[in-house]
């Protein structure tokens, strides 16, 4: 694996996951706050339980998702990452083949592709065993039944409802590009990783209206949401000094927390982003997302 050692692939992947409980992000499970029945040390927990599995070369994909979800259920008792899970494993595969994020949507799509029936009844198990309320659920293919087709099927099944399923069926589109594109610009700007993440968040929560919320909440409370995170994504990239912007967004933190609205599948996608992100910037020989090859 040129340009990038197992032990760095690992170091990375867990630098990321602490980066998003640092960071502040409104609704979210983090340093700032607990919520939703869980804190910031269930979240650090399940990030060192998954992050050598997650990098385990020996094991397959679908292996490495089931073993991190049970993993992960062992340590703290909940479903804490699922979807990050889902996100991350793919990427890492990638990285794993090629030693770079060139190509990257092509070569993400590649390896999904390759699943086959039994790796993808193994990924539908870990799925329903994390029981995300209903992630997949769709009228002709339901993942908690464990359906007799391949994962990407599925999830292009799913995609117009789910975020997760829409990045596997599309190539990871608004990962590679509006999340890393994102994060490139105000890492830029404020010098701050984790107060891009923030701002990659907010960007995500204003584009869609999150499936985690939509499917615990219904289509207008997560339309609400989204709503809502427009305008406070402009006011925050507006601010030479994103700390100036923690009262606000710790007054919308309060908010959701209180109406038990989680936007988890916006901050799936902030996680992914952000490795992708750094994979393209900090790893030796490893070449940047954005410019880099032909997307399908």
């Amino acid at each position: 694996m040129p340009g990038i050692t197992q032990a760095d692939l690992a170091a990375l992947v867990y630098d990321c996951f602490l980066h998003d409980t640092n960071a502040l992000k409104p609704g979210n499970v983090g340093r700032h706050g607990a919520g939703h029945g869980m804190d910031c040390a269930d979240f650090l927990r399940s990030a060192e339980v998954v992050t050598p599995i997650l990098c385990d070369r020996r094991r397959g994909l679908g292996e490495r998702i089931l073993a991190s979800v049970a993993a992960t259920r062992a340590a703290v008792g909940c479903n804490t990452n699922l979807g990050m899970i889902l996100l991350l494993a793919p990427i890492i595969r990638v990285c794993e083949q090629h030693g770079s994020t060139a190509y990257f949507r092509r070569r993400v799509g590649a390896v999904l592709r390759a699943l086959g029936r039994g790796e993808s009844q193994t990924i539908f198990t870990a799925i329903r065993s994390a029981n995300p309320g209903g992630l997949g659920r769709v009228e002709r293919y339901d993942v908690n039944s464990l359906p007799d087709i391949d994962v990407c099927t599925a999830m292009d099944a799913a995609k117009d409802h789910d975020l997760i399923a829409r990045q596997y069926a599309n190539g990871y589109r608004e990962v590679a590009h509006l999340g890393v594109n994102c994060l490139q610009k105000y890492h830029r700007k404020w010098r701050s990783v984790e107060w891009a993440v923030v701002s990659c968040y907010l960007v995500y929560l204003g584009s869609f209206p999150d499936s985690h919320i939509r499917r615990k909440h219904g289509s207008s409370i997560a339309q609400e949401v989204q709503d809502r995170a427009i305008p406070l994504f402009q006011q925050f990239v507006g601010y030479d000094n994103p700390e100036d912007a923690r009262a606000v967004l710790l007054s919308f933190d309060r908010e959701l927390k209180e109406a038990e609205l989680n936007p988890g599948a916006c901050a799936d996608l902030t996680v992914a982003s952000l490795f992708l992100y750094r994979l393209g910037r900090d790893c030796r020989s490893v070449e940047t997302v954005a410019g880099s090859g032909k997307d399908r």
